[in-house]
């Protein structure tokens, strides 16, 4: 198929993950995304383990399909080439704290100027206003203070640090890619750009769909173990025998019926069905113990033909070797040079023709300097000029 995204040309100044991710998806839809990199500054994504041939597979991945300008952005001559660029390229991308692409003279209204129909992405943690502006952030601190860590945990132990980054990914990187469109639709229809301002806290505070609706309209306030679906009731994982783990989501009951006549127990059916705390504390101390007399590939077996909303809690290498996921080839293999493939999670968007494959991983810095400048016009006199100033790589 024709790439839906490949009329979008964009510039991604983002580093480390809600950025490459939000650019990671244009790309894979066939949007044009060049990297600004600086070649003085090393992106940590590039040395982050593990590694593959020397090269950061996280890095490879998340920067597939994007070709990579080293810049000093410092630099005035720096400033001419990014101008030069509006020409053609019509979407910026950023995640500089506020105020750092204005002291570059980069900032939206300066680059505005020069093209007014441009759409501007600023991805932060807390937003360009607020108290909180300029304060430094991780994932784990926006989902503190947006009050999801507040009742995603443990009664006895307090709130999980969670395997991935949820306030990075689906706050900054799916919110952003989310207005990115929605500003390119609107410009269809108004011949104008915007700047959008995209806040991590703000998209993970928005996360908070059913609890947060909860507390808002009715002054319930959650806390761990104590909602349906975050450890108050039977819908939890539950220990095997050997050491390994089941989800069990049998919320509605015919699930809930399948669950208990599997584990032969039907009569603790009813439990299931009741709202009343007691009796959901009790249904959960009889699966633990149903369960904990089972082996896992005994449970894999038993529930693998049944509809009862119960699942294995797999590991990264038996996921991939699923077989809906194998179906749905969420794995793909992506050129990296010289005849050689890397195995890489594939885009997970399915459109009625396929995508694009996959053109190359994630590029070494500035590896298409001289390709970029060359399509601006530069000549090679004036980029080994640039070059023997320290303004490219």
């Amino acid at each position: 198929m024709s790439a839906p995204l490949a009329s979008l040309k964009i510039l991604d100044f983002s580093t480390l993950l809600p950025g490459p991710f939000a650019s990671l998806l244009l790309a894979d839809m066939g949007a044009e995304v060049l990297r600004i990199e600086s070649p003085t500054r090393l992106d940590l994504l590039r040395v982050l383990p593990p590694h593959d041939g020397g090269v950061s597979a996280s890095h490879a991945y998340l920067n597939r399909n994007k070709r990579s300008l080293a810049l000093d952005l410092k630099q005035p001559e720096a400033l001419d080439v990014i101008k030069r660029l509006l020409g053609d390229y019509d979407i910026v991308l950023e995640q500089f704290r506020p105020g750092v692409m204005e002291r570059l003279g980069l900032g939206y209204e300066a680059l505005k100027a020069i093209n007014p129909k441009l759409i501007y992405v600023s991805i932060t943690g807390y937003g360009q206003t607020g108290p909180y502006r300029d304060r430094a952030g991780h994932d784990i601190n926006y989902l503190a203070l947006a009050g999801l860590a507040s009742y995603t945990g443990r009664a006895d132990s307090g709130p999980l640090p969670l395997g991935m980054q949820v306030a990075d990914v689906a706050g900054g990187s799916l919110h952003g890619v989310i207005g990115l469109l929605a500003a390119v639709i609107a410009r269809q229809q108004t011949g104008q750009g915007t700047h959008l301002d995209v806040s991590m806290t703000d998209c993970a505070f928005s996360l908070n769909a059913m609890a947060g609706a909860g507390y808002l309209a009715c002054g319930a306030e959650p806390d761990w173990e104590d909602q349906m679906l975050n450890g108050g009731s039977f819908y939890d994982y539950y220990r095997t025998r050997d050491g390994r783990w089941m989800s069990v989501g049998s919320l509605e009951p015919a699930f809930m019926r399948a669950l208990c006549a599997a584990l032969g127990c039907p009569e603790l059916a009813a439990q299931g069905l009741s709202p009343k705390p007691d009796q959901q504390h009790a249904l959960k101390e009889a699966l633990r113990i149903e369960f904990e007399r089972h082996d896992f590939a005994q449970l894999c077996e038993m529930f693998a033909g049944i509809d009862a909303c119960v699942e294995p809690v797999l590991s990264l290498g038996e996921a991939v070797r699923h077989p809906q996921l194998q179906a749905r080839r969420l794995v793909t293999q992506v050129p990296r040079g010289e005849g050689s493939t890397q195995a890489q999670m594939a885009c997970p968007l399915k459109f009625s023709e396929d995508l694009p494959a996959p053109r190359h991983v994630g590029a070494a810095l500035g590896q298409h300097t001289d390709e970029v400048l060359e399509e601006l016009g530069l000549s090679p006199s004036k980029i080994a000029d640039l070059r023997r100033a320290k303004v490219i790589l």
